[in-house]
């Protein structure tokens, strides 16, 4: 049994049509039609606060649907979005970083010492 998600505005009982997602690196919020799912870190609104929707200053608002009414939903531009998204957010792997030297496992940079997290140790050239 399916039921009608809601605006994820306070006391806004309305049907959502849309979906709002935040891509924080860019400072780009992306509206788009409601996604087939909901998902966390993401806002579902109905359509008068998809039209009223203003980002902070400095902020992009990206609408990938010209008109966000119940009739026309599709996921499809969003959720390629999303997954674009999740991609780019992934740390990439360096090249050196496949090939780990011994006694140093995952260790391939030969001016790095260790790694935690996002957090490097780097050595003195001099060492």
């Amino acid at each position: 049994m399916s039921s009608v998600r809601r605006c994820s505005r306070t006391a806004c009982g309305r049907p959502a049509v849309a979906t709002l997602t935040y891509v924080y690196a860019d400072s780009t919020a992306v509206l788009g039609p409601l996604a087939t799912y909901a998902e966390p870190h993401c806002y579902d609104l109905c359509a008068e606060h998809a039209e009223r929707l203003t980002a902070p200053r400095g902020w992009e608002v990206v609408r990938l649907a010209a008109d966000v009414s119940p009739l026309r939903r599709s996921s499809d531009d969003l959720e390629a979005l999303a997954n674009a998204v999740r991609e780019a957010a992934r740390p990439q792997e360096r090249p050196q970083d496949r090939t780990p030297r011994p006694g140093r496992p995952g260790d391939g940079d030969p001016g790095e010492s260790g790694r935690r997290g996002h957090l490097r140790v780097l050595r003195s050239p001099d060492s």
